[in-house]
C-alpha cells in the first residue's frame, strides 16, 4: 500500500486514520482517487434517500468539487471510507458487500468486527486498484458478499461450528479469526506457515474470482494444465489432504502445503500470494527501496523498487524485485527474533501459476496488456507438464 498524507498539513497518515494527528482535521478515504483525504464540513445532504437525507456532507481535499458522506459504518468506528453524496448508497464500496454482521451490541463482537473490517478494506483497496469487477448481491445473484458469524459455541448455543469458506460468491468468516490467540491456535493445529485476517480474505476472494475469471472461460484449459482438474471430488480431496498431508515434494510445485489439496485451493492460495506481492511491492515502492545484498558474487547494481505494481503488465518485473525484497525482509525479521515474514518459496512452477493469475486479472482490465514474457512462461510450463505426463518416470 502507498503512503498517505494529510493534504492540509502534509502529516503522514495511515490507511485506517480517521483524524490527522497534527492538524486534527477529519480524514476519510476516497476510493475513486485511492486517497485518504482531509475533509471539511459542507452542510447537509440533499440526497433523496430517507436514510441519507440531512446527513452531514464534506468536501474532500483529494477530490475537490464533489460532496461526500461517511459510510454508515463510520458510526461504529469500523469504516473511514466516503460515499459520494450523489449516490443513493449509505454504505461505501467495501461495506455494501456485507450481508451479515455480528450483534454489535455485544462489545467483544464489535471489537472483532472492527478488526475484520480493517483487513477487508485493505483487500478491497487492492481489488479496486487492480480494477477487478466487484458486483454486490444487490447487483447480481452471485455477486460478492460476506457473512461474519459468531461460532455457536461462543454464544452457548447448539449448532455446527462456523467454518470460514466460500460458496457461489458468499464468503463466510468465523469472527473468532480476529482473536490473535485463537487464530494462532488454529495456525498451529493445521500446520500453517501463515494465517492472518488479511490472508483469509485474499484466499477466499480467490475462490470468488476463479468463478468470475476462469470458470466457463477458454483459459480453463490452461488452468487445468497448470493447477490440475478441478472436477475431482472436492470433499474427498480435502479429506485425503487432512488424512495424508501434502506430498514430500510439494514445495517444488505449490506455494503452500494446503494448495496441494485441490486445484481450487491451489488457485486461491496462488491468488492470495499474488495480492501479497502486489501490495507489499507498492509499499516498498512508496519508500523507493533499493535492495542490493552484499554477497561475494552479488549484483553490482541494486534492485530499485520505484513503480506501481497495479499498473505493471510484465510479471517478470514484479518477480525480479520480489525475490531480493523478501530475502531482505526475512533477514530483518529474523534479526528481531521473529520467524521469516514471507516463509514461502517461488519456484518456476509457482511463478507460472502466478503468471496465470496475472494474465486473468489483466484480461478483464480496460487498459494495458499482459507482457509476452508471461505468455512464454505459461507455454513453457504447459510443455513441461505435458512432457512429464508423457514420461512419468522422469
Amino acid at each position: 500500500m502507498k503512503i498517505f498524507q494529510c493534504q492540509a498539513c502534509d502529516q503522514p497518515v495511515s490507511f485506517e486514520s480517521t483524524a490527522c494527528e497534527s492538524c486534527e482535521r477529519r480524514l476519510g478515504y476516497v476510493c475513486e482517487v485511492h486517497e485518504v483525504s482531509a475533509v471539511e464540513p459542507s452542510g447537509q445532504s440533499q440526497a433523496g434517500s430517507a436514510q441519507t437525507f440531512h446527513a452531514q456532507t464534506f468536501h474532500a481535499y483529494a477530490s475537490p468539487g464533489a460532496k461526500y458522506r461517511f459510510c454508515a459504518n463510520a458510526q461504529h468506528a469500523a469504516c473511514n471510507w466516503l460515499v459520494p453524496d450523489s449516490s443513493p448508497e449509505i454504505f461505501c464500496r467495501a461495506c455494501r458487500h456485507n450481508r451479515v454482521v455480528p450483534d454489535l451490541t455485544v462489545g467483544w463482537n464489535l471489537i472483532r468486527w472492527r478488526q475484520i473490517e480493517a483487513a477487508k478494506h485493505r483487500m478491497f483497496y487492492s481489488l479496486l486498484r487492480l480494477e477487478l469487477p466487484l458486483p454486490s448481491r444487490a447487483e447480481s445473484a452471485t455477486g460478492l458478499a460476506f457473512d461474519f458469524l459468531v461460532d455457536p459455541a461462543e454464544s452457548f448455543l447448539i449448532g455446527p461450528p462456523v467454518l470460514t469458506g466460500h460458496q457461489n460468491g458468499l464468503i463466510t468468516l468465523n469472527i473468532a479469526e480476529a482473536d490473535d490467540v485463537e487464530r494462532e491456535r488454529r495456525r498451529m493445529l493445521f500446520g500453517e506457515y501463515y494465517r492472518t485476517l488479511l490472508g483469509h480474505f485474499r484466499h477466499e476472494v480467490g475462490h470468488y474470482f476463479w468463478n468470475v475469471l476462469v470458470q466457463g472461460d477458454p483459459s480453463l484449459v490452461t488452468f487445468r494444465a497448470l493447477f490440475g482438474d478441478e472436477s475431482q471430488d472436492y470433499g474427498a480431496a480435502l479429506q485425503r489432504h487432512y488424512a495424508q498431508g501434502a506430498p514430500p515434494d510439494w514445495e517444488e510445485f505449490y506455494v503452500s502445503a494446503y494448495a496441494t489439496s485441490h486445484p481450487w485451493e491451489d488457485f486461491a492460495e496462488t491468488w492470495a500470494h499474488y495480492l501479497h506481492i502486489v501490495d507489499t511491492i507498492e509499499t516498498a515502492s512508496a519508500f523507493e527501496l533499493h535492495v542490493r545484498p552484499r554477497l561475494r558474487h552479488g549484483p553490482a547494481e541494486p534492485v530499485v523498487i520505484d513503480f506501481d505494481p497495479h499498473r505493471t503488465a510484465d510479471l517478470d518485473r514484479l518477480i525480479e524485485v520480489w525475490l531480493p525484497l523478501t530475502y531482505a525482509v526475512n533477514s530483518l525479521s529474523r534479526s528481531m527474533g521473529q520467524a521469516a515474514l514471507y516463509p514461502f518459496k517461488l519456484t518456476p512452477a509457482v511463478i507460472a501459476k502466478l503468471a496465470f493469475v496475472h494474465e486473468r486479472i489483466y484480461a478483464v482490465r480496460s487498459t494495458d496488456g499482459v507482457g509476452e514474457a508471461d505468455a512464454d512462461i505459461l507455454r513453457a510450463v504447459i510443455r513441461g507438464l505435458r512432457n512429464r505426463v508423457a514420461a512419468p518416470n522422469v
